[in-house]
């Protein structure tokens, strides 16, 4: 992930980087001088760890969110701590929030680089009710309805808990909604389904919108022919929401080492000896919150389980008047169209426009011209009068996708004092909160008997690589890149053909 440069119109009307403005303007906007530089080719499947110290992805959240809260620095001798939570997202600081607040455990957070450095300073921040890839309707499918109304009234328990800490946290929340953009007339039938079977069996006031009631009341946003809206969905500043946490946390004692990447893990006699470039962490209980930033080497109870898929984001220069008049720009409400790789975009406080999807499979190609270009293209596709704005921020995260399309809250293995909560699969913003909340009274050991840890995110570990969800082996993982370039192609296809 890195901001490229300072777009501006060419001749033909398309976005060109200006690269040494912007590297200027980066040095200027990282919140701290780290030791080490950004890295624009990391990738989770290849190195080792995320680095030590590395800086800030030069995202537009990190240049907006002001000064970070104080952190502990790194590990510097070899230390004993009764929890340790690795990742400083928003699902590690609320994991070691609710420690402290609910139980009375002051977790000490291992973070490999700048607190927030991974998912919480890249995503597109927009919270809706839901975790995962999959649909209510495919919930029912996968378990039925009864376990769907279960799940359904967990992960609207974790929305609801997620607006709550918006109203608490200073993050420029917008409880707008979410408007679900059908990009061709095949797709309407599919959104009126699932906007009728979430009114009739899960209770929402959901509907559909006419292309004219979008544009009309929303934005003049070409594409569409159609949407769902939901009233569920808050779009924030997610750097900013996870500083806040980080913040609570720590006036409550937890400790947050950054520039402290783990890097080898032993465990001997029960107790988790977390080898980090300054010091030998030793934890009697270990709570991983990695996201798309798990490395292979992490632990083995993760290698594998974890596919990290990029997607990259762009914000523009602040609109004019006299754009958003042309653009009929009446509302913050969030948007993603209904492309499988989905496009999605939201006008941000200060009147830019963000708007983001998926693009390189490896970190090596995550720099290349084409995958900017896609999100420029769309820019001029979905918003006409804005073709060849000046792009101020682009960049690009690891999003944490489970071979199942759910996420996993959970203890792998009974005899091991190990838990994590990832797999969010790009829906983690609201949910991941709630997951802290749980993996806390997962590690305070309050889960035992209580039925809502039988739901399928809780009571099952993360899945290795399928086949068509018929066969599952870890023998298909050193071949899911490939896969994943071919079903880039056919999602393009059946897309846009």
């Amino acid at each position: 992930m890195t901001m490229t440069g300072t777009a501006q119109r060419d001749n033909a009307g398309t976005a060109s980087i200006d690269g040494a403005a912007l590297r200027q303007q980066q040095q200027l906007q990282q919140p701290k001088a780290p030791s080490r530089p950004y890295d624009p080719q990391y990738d989770p499947l290849l190195a080792p760890d995320p680095g030590s110290g590395r800086a800030y992805a030069p995202t537009w959240w990190v240049a907006s969110a002001g000064t970070p809260p104080e952190d502990d620095g790194p590990v510097t001798s070899d230390i004993d701590v009764d929890v340790a939570v690795i990742g400083s997202g928003a699902t590690g600081m609320s994991t070691a929030l609710y420690l402290a607040q609910e139980h009375g455990i002051q977790a000490t957070v291992l973070e490999a680089n700048q607190a927030a450095w991974g998912c919480s300073s890249r995503s597109g921040g927009q919270g809706q009710n839901a975790s995962g890839r999959l649909k209510r309707s495919q919930w029912i499918e996968r378990w039925g309805l009864d376990t769907a109304k279960k799940l359904d009234a967990e992960i609207r328990s974790g929305f609801e808990n997620f607006r709550h800490l918006t109203t608490q946290i200073d993050c420029d929340a917008c409880d707008g909604g979410h408007l679900y953009l059908a990009h061709r007339k095949e797709k309407l039938p599919i959104l009126d389904a699932e906007a009728r079977l979430m009114r009739e069996k899960f209770g929402y006031a959901t509907r559909m919108m006419s292309a004219e009631e979008v544009r009309r009341n929303y934005c003049d946003e070409r594409e569409t022919v159609g949407a769902l809206y939901e009233a569920e969905g808050i779009g924030i500043h997610p750097l900013k929401f996870t500083f806040g946490l980080m913040r609570r946390a720590r006036a409550l004692g937890v400790k947050v080492h950054t520039a402290s990447p783990v890097q080898g893990w032993e465990t001997i006699d029960g107790v988790h000896h977390l080898r980090t470039p300054g010091g030998v962490v030793r934890a009697r209980r270990v709570a991983v919150c990695t996201g798309g930033y798990t490395g292979q080497a992490l632990n083995p109870m993760l290698k594998d389980r974890i596919m990290p898929i990029l997607s990259n984001s762009v914000v523009t220069r602040p609109l004019t008047d006299a754009e958003l008049q042309a653009t009929n720009f009446r509302s913050k409400t969030f948007l993603t169209d209904t492309r499988t790789l989905r496009f999605y975009y939201r006008l941000l406080e200060g009147n830019r426009l963000q708007l983001g999807s998926r693009s390189a499979v490896t970190g090596a190609d995550a720099e290349g011209a084409v995958h900017l270009k896609l999100l420029t293209d769309a820019i001029a596709r979905k918003f006409p009068p804005l073709a060849g704005i000046r792009i101020d921020y682009s960049w690009w995260g690891w999003v944490d996708m489970s071979h199942d399309m759910m996420p996993r809250i959970t203890q792998p293995d009974a005899s091991k004092s190990i838990w994590y909560a990832v797999g969010y699969g790009g829906n983690g913003v609201s949910f991941s909160t709630w997951a802290g909340k749980r993996l806390a009274e997962r590690v305070a050991g309050k889960d035992a008997g209580r039925e809502v840890f039988e739901l399928p995110i809780y009571h099952s570990q993360l899945p290795f690589p399928n086949v068509m969800g018929m066969v599952e082996s870890r023998a298909f993982a050193p071949f899911r890149r490939v896969g994943q370039r071919m079903l880039y192609k056919w999602y393009w296809l059946r897309d846009e053909k």
